[in-house]
């Protein structure tokens, strides 16, 4: 397929941001860029994620790929706390070896992919999953401005620390003018928290607004999909936890064949972007992915459920399975017997969690915002969002909805036992099976066969030997589901090229370098070789 027929992508990820959009009908927020492009583009009111909290959600978008299903559900991985030395972390999750980075896919079809910048996939982002990693990759930045791209662009003024006094000293909103949700209190201290959160979803609205200028000056709108999403909701009640607070996000995409001004109310989740856009890429979608398409050549029918998960925050262990269809949520507490707030430091540093204790202590919190004190804890809950879009009043106890509540156990039971829950056994017992004796594995080196005149691809090659073309090189490695980099580029800082097919080498002298990688090993070693391809002498 040419270059040109083909559409590229750009997605905009907001962090920690829940529909707190003017198109999302929000009274408060001024995000003028999202809403024009919402007004051309298709908005989804049903967009879902797989985890309240980052890292957890982003190895789903990122893999398509359930959190439980890979063992990325922890919350995080790669940080230590002196307080709690006999947790096993740091660690890379290391997933079964036919998960891959979607973009790899991608990638293998002739798409240019970047990232700027952020990852926090549970693993170390491999060499494999991106053209470009970094504050500087951009789609502009393609030797061949024809090639087709997907571009990713991470915003991140949103993020939960912006709602720390100290990293939004200028307001743009009057807190008097916010209205907390009702789990939460209605002080000054908590209003201008939310003050600082819509102040820094304006900023990330101008960010929106530049990116997209950038598109329109290099003339690619009309064939580009864009993409605006976040990974998961904001505040406390919110991030972390399965309540539509924490997990409820806004979509909007606009593309060459979306009409303008579409609203869906078709449930989505997360976990379905990455398959969405190999749908539309027209990439062949591996049938591992548990994530399905909701457009494009694959588009596959609409959503009954999305799902979601709470394990470990932090130090603080939990676990906690959740479904949802367009009006009812369901939720299962296997740790009924530990109460809502467990010890998350960095949650503690939240000006409205500070607020809440503060309240808590002199018996202050009304009914409303007193509901994250409750013990113990439900071992079910069930909510109609509908009527009670917070999720306060649980029903799981209603006989009105014993029907409801036996038909979402059986949904719930039914998930679980078809995507796996690695929740099922300890983290120590899980990092155990992937690091025996405590350590890392590592990814064997590439070897390089040539195959070509007198060489049939028997042996690899060897220091020293002269290759007569044509002649390709294979590359290969030991390691079951590894991916391999190369580069003929002698340059300090090559680009590196994903092997799919042999490597052809033209008359010449070359230096083939390669490296090895699955998720969750170490990188193998950079291997270097050396080619030197001459044309045979004829005699007369």
């Amino acid at each position: 397929m040419a270059f040109q027929s083909r559409p590229n992508f750009l997605w905009i990820s907001l962090e920690d941001t829940g529909p707190y959009l003017g198109c999302y009908n929000d009274l408060i927020a001024r995000t003028p860029n999202i809403d024009h492009f919402a007004a051309e583009g298709c908005r989804w009111t049903n967009c879902f994620s797989t985890s309240g909290v980052c890292a957890p959600a982003r190895s789903a978008i990122i893999t398509g790929m359930y959190p439980i299903s890979i063992g990325t559900h922890h919350m995080r991985t790669t940080h230590v706390n002196p307080s709690t030395p006999e947790m096993p972390t740091p660690y890379s999750a290391v997933l079964p070896h036919y998960v891959k980075c979607f973009t790899e896919y991608l990638r293998a079809d002739d798409y240019f992919c970047t990232n700027n910048v952020k990852t926090d996939y549970q693993f170390e982002s491999p060499l494999t999953a991106w053209d470009e990693l970094g504050e500087k990759a951009h789609w502009r930045n393609r030797e061949d401005p024809k090639k087709p791209f997907f571009s990713v662009f991470n915003l991140n003024a949103s993020h939960e620390s912006g709602t720390w006094p100290e990293n939004c000293p200028e307001l743009e909103y009057d807190p008097d003018n916010v209205q907390p949700p009702p789990y939460l209190p209605n002080t000054p201290i908590v209003r201008e928290a939310m003050a600082r959160m819509y102040t820094h979803i304006t900023q990330n609205d101008r960010r929106v607004g530049g990116i997209l200028d950038q598109l329109n000056q290099d003339g690619l709108a009309k064939n580009t999909y864009v993409f605006l999403w976040s990974d998961h909701g904001p505040l406390p009640r919110g991030k972390r936890w399965p309540y539509d607070a924490g997990i409820r996000v806004p979509l909007i995409v606009r593309g060459p064949d979306l009409s303008a001004g579409q609203i869906s109310e078709k449930l989505v989740s997360t976990i379905d972007l990455g398959p969405t856009v190999l749908s539309l890429a027209k990439v062949d979608i591996p049938m591992h992915l548990q994530g399905q398409a909701f457009l494009g050549k694959r588009i596959q029918p609409p959503r009954e459920y999305i799902y979601a998960s709470r394990d470990r925050h932090d130090l603080s262990y939990d676990m906690v399975r959740a479904v949802r269809d367009h009006r009812y949520k369901y939720i299962r507490n296997y740790r009924p017997e530990i109460p809502y707030l467990s010890w998350i430091p960095y949650l503690n540093r939240h000006p409205i969690m500070q607020e809440i204790w503060r309240l808590y202590l002199a018996d202050k919190l009304d009914e409303g915002s007193s509901v994250l004190f409750q013990f113990p804890r439900p071992v079910e809950e069930l909510y109609d969002t509908k009527t009670d879009p917070h999720e306060i009043c649980n029903l799981a106890k209603d006989p009105k909805k014993e029907n409801k509540l036996n038909k979402m156990r059986h949904v719930l039971d039914t998930w679980l036992q078809d995507v796996g829950d690695m929740g099922q056994i300890s983290e120590n017992e899980m990092v155990q099976n992937w690091y025996p004796n405590g350590f890392q594995p590592e990814t064997a080196p590439v070897v390089c066969i040539p195959i070509g005149p007198g060489f049939p691809g028997i042996e690899p090659v060897q220091n020293g030997d002269v290759f007569t073309p044509p002649m390709v090189v294979q590359l290969h490695c030991a390691t079951q589901g590894a991916s391999i980099a190369y580069t003929l580029r002698t340059d300090e800082n090559p680009y590196w090229q994903l092997y799919t097919v042999p490597i052809r080498l033209g008359v010449g002298q070359h230096v083939l370098k390669a490296r090895a990688i699955r998720i969750g090993y170490k990188e193998s070693q950079e291997i270097q070789q050396k080619f030197t391809v001459r044309k045979m002498n004829r005699q007369s």
